[in-house]
């Protein structure tokens, strides 16, 4: 009874406590701006220790030159003969290198699709998609394999400065928003972990230090 007589007390002060919270005492020194501020370079070793953690495959380019380089590599060496993109617009700056492989319209039959991304978010290794992106919403879901294309002034650190990038750049936040952490994965199944049963069983990175012009 004593035990009993003492749990209802701390309840009843909790209680209290929460009906009626102690004021902060110096509210112009609390501060919603985050304490760390990342560098860049820490954004990107950050997001690609994470990425790869999760299964992506990451790879760093000085520029677009090795980038066009460093695809063109894996695709031949991994006998990719049908290379979906909608990136029209990046696919010809990318001509200037020799750079054109897409070769098929069928996404449901394609090897691998290539798409760009809005942000990368460093804190948890993810791709970050929407409908701004002229792959919309089909291209990184229902390949087999998908190869995203960002460079390093897309780096942020958490969500919610993904989603403040969104609220600055645009009227509207875009009618889809996707955050990919990493090849689709399950372990509904006999508690195995699957990769690849929902989408992509695979993830490329493909992250160029050098902005677009």
């Amino acid at each position: 009874m004593e035990s009993q007589g003492s749990r209802s007390k701390i309840l009843n002060k909790i209680k209290q406590a929460l009906k009626d919270p102690v004021p902060v005492p110096f509210p112009e020194q609390v501060s919603d701006a985050p304490i760390f501020l990342p560098t860049e370079e820490e954004l990107t070793i950050g997001f690609a220790e994470k990425f790869t953690e999760l299964l992506g495959k990451f790879v760093y380019c000085a520029d677009e030159a090795e980038l066009v380089d460093q695809l063109t590599k894996l695709i031949h060496s991994q006998n990719w003969t049908k290379v979906y993109s909608r990136e029209a617009g990046w696919l010809d700056d990318m001509k200037e290198y020799n750079f054109d492989p897409v070769n098929t319209d069928d996404l449901e039959n394609c090897d691998v699709a290539i798409t760009l991304c809005d942000h990368l978010i460093a804190r948890t290794g993810t791709i970050v998609l929407s409908t701004n992106q002229l792959s919309g919403r089909t291209s990184s879901v229902y390949a087999p394999i998908h190869i995203c294309i960002a460079y390093t002034h897309q780096l942020v650190f958490d969500i919610a400065d993904s989603l403040q990038l969104f609220k600055n750049e645009e009227a509207h936040l875009p009618s889809m928003i996707s955050y990919a952490t990493g090849p689709s994965r399950t372990a509904d199944i006999e508690k195995t972990l699957v990769v690849g049963v929902h989408g992509p069983k695979e993830v490329y990175c493909f992250l160029v230090d050098k902005a677009t012009d």
